[in-house]
Parts: C-alpha cells; sequence; structure tokens
C-alpha cells in the first residue's frame, strides 16, 4: 500500500512539475529594439504584443519554429513582439484554449510587458476568443485573423481586395456578439413578451440581426463580383488554352522566394520584398524555352502553415491556375530550418485546391526548385540533395542553377505532337509568328516565295497551316 502512494505521490510530483514548465518563454521572438528613442517612436505607431501557443504534438523544435513564424506574421502586421510563449497540453483547453490557471500567468506576462495585443497560435473559437478578451482586459486575435490582416494590407488588385474581404466576412460572421457591453441583452420569457415593460426590452438581438443579414448581403455581392472575374480570367486562361500555349505555375510556402525567381526567369519586374505574403496577386509573364518553344510563367499567392480555409475558399479562382498547369514549379526555401515541413504545407493546400475544382481534375506534374542555395551551408544542401533527389537546386538572387532549371522545364513541358513541312507565303507572316510562338521550329528557310518551315506543331496550327 505505502509503495502505491509513494507511486501517486510520485506521479502527481511529476505533473506538477510539468504543470509549472507547461507556458514557458520561447526565446529570440521579441523584436523590441534596444534604442530607447527608436523603441518610443515605434511605439506609437506598432501593437505590442504577446504571442501564445499550444505544444499538442511535435517536436519542441517544431512548435517553436510554429511560433517562431507566427513571430514574422505578427512583425509583417506591424506589430512588435515582446513575449513568446508554449504551453504544453493534450489538447487546447475547450474554454480558454490555455486553461483557466494559465490565463492568469499570462495576464501578469502582458501587464510586465505593456502589451496592448494577445495573439494565439492556431483559430480560437468564439467562446475562447471571448474568454480571454474578458479574462486578459486586452485585445485577442488568432493566427487566421492575423493572416486575413496581412492579406488586407497586401491585397491591390480589385480581384484581391474582393476576395480578401470575402474571407474576412466568412471569418467575422461566426465571431458577431451578441451579449457585450456595447449591446444590451433582449429579455426572454415573460419579460419579452407583450406585457414585459419598459426597459426589459432591449435593441441588442436585433442589432446583431441586422449585421448579420447586412454581411450576408455584402457576402452575395461579393461572390457575384468573384464570378464575374472569374470569368474574365477563365477566358484568358481559355485563349491560351486554345493556343496551346504550355502553363507552368510557380508555387511554394511564402517567402521562399518565387517572385524573384519568376524576376530571374523572365525579367517580370515583379515587387520582391523580405516579407511573408509580398505577393497576393498572381503575374503571368511568357518564357521561351532553349529550342524556341514559348510558354507561361505565373507566380502564385504563398502558402503557409494552417492556411485559414476562408482563404483557400475565397482565392480558388485564382489557386486553380495551378490545377490548369502543365507543370508546377514547387519552390522550397533551401535556408528554412524545416524545408520538409514548408513542402507538406503546400501540397495539403494544393491538394484541397484540386479537391475542390472537381470534374476529375489532377494535381499536375511537380518539379521541386530549392531555392535560396547561396545562404545555405554545405552540410544543409547535403541533407536537402538526399532529401529530395529530383529536385533542381539554383539560387534565384545570384543565378546559380538557373540554367539547369530552364532545361529541365522544357524537358518537362509537353511537345507539339504533328510535325509539318511548308511554305508559307510572305502574306501570311502572323502564322509563321504563331509557328514560333507556339510550336517547335526544326528549321527555317526564306525563299522567293516566302518561308520554308519544318516544325512540331500542336493540332489546330497544323490544320490552320494546312488550308494555304
Amino acid at each position: 500500500m505505502s509503495e502505491l502512494t509513494e507511486l501517486m505521490q510520485g506521479s502527481l510530483g511529476d505533473l506538477e512539475l510539468e504543470d509549472r514548465a507547461a507556458l514557458r518563454r520561447v526565446a529570440g521572438l521579441s523584436t523590441e529594439l534596444a534604442d530607447v528613442t527608436e523603441v518610443e517612436y515605434r511605439q506609437l505607431r506598432l501593437e505590442r504584443v504577446v504571442l501564445v501557443g499550444v505544444w499538442t504534438e511535435g517536436s519542441a523544435a517544431q512548435v517553436e519554429a510554429s511560433l517562431a513564424e507566427l513571430a514574422r506574421l505578427a512583425e509583417t502586421a506591424g506589430s512588435l513582439v515582446l513575449e513568446g510563449l508554449v504551453q504544453r497540453r493534450q489538447k487546447p483547453d475547450p474554454a480558454t484554449y490555455i486553461g483557466a490557471g494559465k490565463v492568469t500567468e499570462l495576464r501578469e506576462v502582458v501587464l510586465s510587458a505593456a502589451a496592448d495585443t494577445v495573439v494565439c497560435d492556431g483559430e480560437l473559437s468564439p467562446g475562447q476568443l471571448r474568454q480571454l478578451e474578458d479574462k486578459l482586459k486586452v485585445k485577442v486575435i488568432d493566427r487566421t485573423a492575423l493572416i486575413l490582416d496581412i492579406f488586407a494590407q497586401h491585397a491591390r488588385s480589385k480581384e484581391g481586395k474582393t476576395q480578401v474581404e470575402l474571407a474576412q466576412l466568412q471569418y467575422l460572421l461566426p465571431r458577431l456578439r451578441g451579449w457585450g457591453e456595447a449591446l444590451s441583452r433582449q429579455a426572454g420569457g415573460r419579460a419579452g413578451g407583450a406585457g414585459g415593460g419598459v426597459g426589459l426590452r432591449g435593441p441588442g438581438e436585433t442589432k446583431l440581426e441586422t449585421d448579420r443579414r447586412r454581411i450576408h448581403r455584402r457576402i452575395a455581392k461579393l461572390r457575384r463580383d468573384l464570378v464575374g472575374m472569374r470569368t474574365v480570367r477563365d477566358t484568358k486562361r481559355g485563349r491560351r488554352l486554345a493556343r496551346q500555349v504550355p502553363a507552368v505555375a510557380i508555387v511554394g510556402y511564402t517567402n521562399a522566394g518565387k517572385s524573384s525567381l519568376l524576376n530571374a526567369l523572365t525579367g517580370a519586374g515583379v515587387l520582391v520584398q523580405d516579407a511573408l505574403f509580398a505577393t497576393l496577386d498572381p503575374t503571368t509573364r511568357r518564357a521561351v524555352t532553349p529550342d524556341g518553344r514559348g510558354y507561361t510563367l505565373t507566380d502564385t499567392v504563398g502558402f503557409v502553415r494552417h492556411l485559414p480555409h476562408q482563404l483557400v475558399e475565397s482565392f480558388r479562382s485564382t489557386l486553380e491556375e495551378t490545377v490548369e498547369a502543365d507543370l508546377v514549379l514547387h519552390v522550397v526555401d533551401g535556408a528554412d530550418a524545416m524545408p520538409d515541413e514548408q513542402i507538406k504545407a503546400v501540397r495539403t493546400v494544393l491538394a484541397e485546391v484540386v479537391d475542390g475544382a472537381g470534374d476529375g481534375a489532377a494535381t499536375p506534374p511537380e518539379l521541386l526548385v530549392v531555392n535560396k542555395i547561396d545562404a545555405t551551408d554545405q552540410v544543409s544542401l547535403a541533407r536537402l540533395r538526399h532529401l529530395l533527389p529530383g529536385a533542381v537546386f539554383v539560387s534565384a538572387h545570384t543565378g546559380e542553377g538557373l540554367d539547369a532549371l530552364v532545361a529541365r522545364v522544357a524537358e518537362l513541358l509537353p511537345r507539339p505532337d504533328v510535325e509539318v513541312d511548308i511554305e508559307v507565303p510572305y502574306a501570311n507572316g502572323a502564322l509563321v509568328a504563331r509557328v514560333y510562338a507556339e510550336g517547335q521550329v526544326l528549321s527555317a528557310d526564306h525563299t522567293e516565295a516566302g518561308t520554308r518551315l519544318r516544325a512540331r506543331v500542336h493540332p489546330a496550327l497544323a490544320s490552320a497551316l494546312a488550308r494555304l
């Protein structure tokens, strides 16, 4: 019996020790500046945030990497990160995310750091959000709201802004508050009936229902607008498909260097910035293989772990560019500590997009491109070459490996399947231009009557040439 008692006491002691160490700081996340004058200047402009994560699975390195990414997201949104805290739990607390006892500890950290916002590394339910704000007395947001805020800041095109607003409203709708200091309660039972009396029927729920109706109407309008924009996008894509111009989509984790790679391959001049989600609006540019075949390159929005489903839904028309592509260039940040986790996150989102596309859609062929090898040590590069044997290793910054990448793309792109040998009159110069743009010219010779071409072209262009 005494042995059983000692065993139980030992187990309880271990639990208490684990509980005391549950809410621990993650070092190296603070972005507060040492220069006091500059800190005071930034405090006028930036929110001061404390990050909180719940460690339910995976290694300590993985959870710290997730919180470090949350810190970068907060910085991108314009915040000043003061502290990063992680708690070990089997699952998030359904009421307060981190548990009632840890909320008190978190409140002390918020007060000591003079923070005005707490950012949770997960998606909070409306109840968790309300409980945390009531107990912490500061603004509380989750990872989803933070990413939506960044998207709202970076959207430039009309389509991008519409997509972001739709995602924000879909996120906001279930989180509208029926009870709160700004809204009075509507009485229930006999008090809410005809004889309830003056002062017992407040406007609170009426205002809430009004807000919901307005949001539903706005969502419906945004969806109609996106359908119209999608029609325009589908028309442009249809023209490319009709001309059978091969399409290559550049996908990858946010800040992996997709825009830098597009610029290096095509000179597109797309914004390049060392920030998360710098590119939201897709950019398409024309490129040419070494053997003269034309194709398009499209830079797409970056992905991230736990990308909000509202964003995937709202950006579906944009993301479906990847489903229609003949080849996907999956760009990986070679300088990242966990590139395999990035690859997994990107493939998860792509699978969701393909499933949503329907009509038997399938994921196009994928070519892994490990970027930023100029910022990666040799040991990490050797590990990546072993981990990703079929990948192409490049540096969009220095140009290293780009020739090998272009050659690999040329190998993987579909080739025109009809070989023609024809003399095209000079009066039909437009057809010659189409052969150069859409086909593969094997030989060309200029005669007195026209241009003698031997080329491989797609069937539609072969038919046009045969009618000469």
